[in-house]
Order: C-alpha cells, then structure tokens, then sequence
C-alpha cells in the first residue's frame, strides 16, 4: 500500500499552489492537499478548492471548535465542496460537539471524514501547563483520542510522538500526523516533531508535510522523502 501524504499549501497565492500540486505528482506515494485557514480565506482560495478534480484527495484543516450548533451550520455551508475528503475539528470542543460535526458531514457528503485534532504539535508540556492543563499531553491526547472515538469520527490528528498510543485506543480510526521534518531539517515553530519513517512505524496512516518539502526544489524535496521512507 502506498504513504499517505499530505502537502500543507500554507500560503495565500494560487500560482504558489499550482507550483506545489504540479511538482508533487509521482507514483511512489498517494499524495494529497491540505488546505488550511490560510488559504481557505485568501481571495478565491475557496473557488479554488471547489475546482480541484475529484481524483485528489483534499483535507480542509479548518480546526472547527464552538458550540455544537455553530460547528454544524459550519459545516453545512461546506454543502457546495463536494471534493473535500478530510475536515478537521477541535476534540478539545467536546463529545456533543464531535457528534453534531460528525451527523452534519453525513448529511452534506456521505464521503468526508471528521478528523479530531488533539493536542496541536506546536505545545510543549510547559505550554501546555500555561494555559491551565494539568494532564501530560499524552495523557490528555488519549483521553480527547477516546472521546473522538466514542463520538463516531473517523480519525485522529495527533503527534508522531502520540500515535503508537492512539493506535491501540482508536483501532480502525485513522491517525493523521503532523509535525513532520525530513532529516535535517529544522523544527521551526513545531516542539513535537518526527521524521516521516519513525512516524510511520509509530502508527500514522497518513502524515500533513510543509515546509521540508514546500520550501526550495520541490521535486527534490519529493524524492528525499521518497527514499527517506524505504
């Protein structure tokens, strides 16, 4: 079976979008496109979501959290992007709130998943503590993790650092994980990061990429990652 992979287009510009979409196309991996806030956003971005072609796997990472109602009617405007694979929401919103996002996605497109996001990559223990959590990350991953389950999504968006827990909870669930830095390269604003392979092993069954291979020759950027995973 071939990686999972999905190239965060984190920009504003569609020609930066066209350039990414047009140097990832290879046979080694299954290659997808996640398009966040950023993008969702600019001028046109929405427009052009709806025209991708369908036999593109597209994640809208729009990381939904508010009341149970406000999330659904959320996503019922979503009705007219009958492309998008993949829309993430805040398990940090609750079980009520997963359920309405969940029984939304059915109505408007029987074929989007409702993704979990747990505890962003970006958080360190002591971040975490600052904003008044006193559980561990990865005991508050695994509990949101548990709560994702019980409300029917589909998945879990959760640090490699995470996974391999995630996975004994959330058997048949897929496990997305972002935080993804090819060797050598630099961690950047993300504290929980791992390489592509060890994300992989630890339990992932698809992995959000950036900038490692956005930034630079992205052709070359593909094929380091390509060989990165053998």
């Amino acid at each position: 079976m071939k990686k999972k992979i999905f190239i965060a287009c984190d920009t504003t510009k569609i020609s930066t979008v066209n350039k990414i979409i047009k140097n990832t196309q290879t046979k080694e991996l299954e290659i997808g496109y996640k398009f966040g806030l950023e993008f969702f956003n600019s001028n046109n971005g929405r427009k052009y979501i709806s025209k991708i072609n369908k036999n593109k796997k597209i994640f809208l990472d729009l990381k939904l959290l508010d009341i149970p109602n406000t999330v659904s009617a959320a996503i019922h405007s979503l009705s007219d992007l009958k492309n998008i694979n993949y829309l993430t929401i805040h398990a940090s919103g609750g079980i009520e709130m997963m359920k309405s996002a969940k029984k939304a996605a059915k109505k408007i497109n029987k074929n989007l998943k409702i993704l979990g996001v747990t505890v962003l990559t970006s958080f360190s223990e002591k971040s975490l503590k600052s904003i008044g959590h006193t559980k561990s990350i990865k005991n508050l991953v695994l509990h949101q993790a548990r709560l994702a389950k019980k409300a029917g999504l589909d998945g879990i968006v959760c640090s490699g650092h995470e996974s391999k827990i995630i996975k004994k909870v959330c058997k048949n669930m897929e496990i997305i994980t972002p935080g993804i830095r090819l060797t050598g390269d630099k961690t950047q604003d993300q504290k929980r990061v791992m390489s592509p392979n060890q994300s992989f092993k630890n339990g992932a069954t698809g992995l959000v990429i950036g900038r490692s291979l956005t930034r630079g020759n992205i052709k070359k950027n593909i094929e380091k990652l390509i060989q990165e995973l053998k």
